[in-house]
């Protein structure tokens, strides 16, 4: 559905029974919210669970770029304010960990715990992505897709059964809306403020993962005591697409230990 801010309208699906406990995903660049199906089916009938597409993104609407991650983590708090959403488990995969961490930071009276996957408290330098940008202005999505799907995917892409998925996520996405969140990546260092966070905190990582690896997601998750680290085999930078039902399975257990299940949620871990 789409939801009318004051200043755009974002794209948002809010699936589980009312009452139950809320789970906040937040997706990667250049993909939308259903990267989430395989694992909101899966639990879906346990929890309230809401998935959003970002700005630029799926069915939201492509300000004119470029975009503060501020913003990001402001549309975020407010679709969560918008359905009447508190003491959630936010789930955010690389640009959606981001968020997650900045909406802890600005709003932890919304925010019970963070899974923070395939993500880091600052995914390369500026540079880096100015001349992602610029690559992309000039020759478009489907040439620079072929690089991201190797990164993303790990060396065996090319025989990957979520290859043409994942690459018509990124190449259909709005040049405009990938470059606005492109170059909020860009622009976010987090370092300070994830490392004042005391919340609890599971970070997974994919083996095969060449955008965020393992070493990196491992060195943000230490910045937040009390973490808790999981590294898929198999699997890179969006394991919930290749390997769903492990991915939620993780998250059950996650989630069962800190108490944030429909039979018991008790305080804050």
């Amino acid at each position: 559905m789409l939801i009318m801010l004051p200043d755009i309208r974002l794209n948002a699906r809010l699936t589980g029974p009312a009452g139950a406990p809320v789970l906040v995903m937040s997706h990667a660049l250049g993909t939308d919210l259903t990267i989430w199906d395989g694992v909101v089916d899966l639990l879906q009938d346990r929890f309230r669970i809401l998935a959003y597409d970002h700005r630029g993104h799926g069915k939201s609407d492509v300000p004119t770029p470029p975009y503060a991650m501020g913003a990001l983590i402001r549309d975020m708090e407010r679709l969560m304010d918008h359905f009447a959403l508190t003491d959630a488990v936010v789930i955010g995969a690389s640009l959606g960990g981001l968020v997650a961490q900045g909406l802890a930071v600005k709003r932890l009276d919304l925010v019970r715990a963070l899974v923070l996957s395939n993500t880091a408290a600052r995914i390369g330098t500026p540079e880096l992505w100015q001349t992602r940008i610029a690559e992309v202005r000039q020759t478009g999505l489907a040439p620079y897709a072929e690089t991201a799907m190797q990164r993303i995917l790990g060396a065996g892409y090319l025989t990957n059964p979520a290859l043409p998925y994942l690459r018509g996520l990124l190449t259909g996405t709005d040049i405009d809306g990938w470059a606005g969140c492109a170059a909020a990546i860009g622009g976010c260092d987090f370092y300070t403020t994830t490392a004042a966070l005391r919340l609890p905190t599971l970070a997974i990582a994919g083996a095969h993962d060449g955008t965020t690896p393992p070493d990196l997601v491992r060195e943000t998750a230490e910045l937040i005591p009390g973490h808790r680290f999981a590294l898929m085999r198999g699997v890179g930078h969006l394991p919930m697409v290749e390997k769903p039902a492990e991915y939620a399975a993780l998250l059950d257990t996650f989630l069962a230990d800190i108490g944030h299940t429909p039979d018991h949620r008790g305080p804050h871990a």
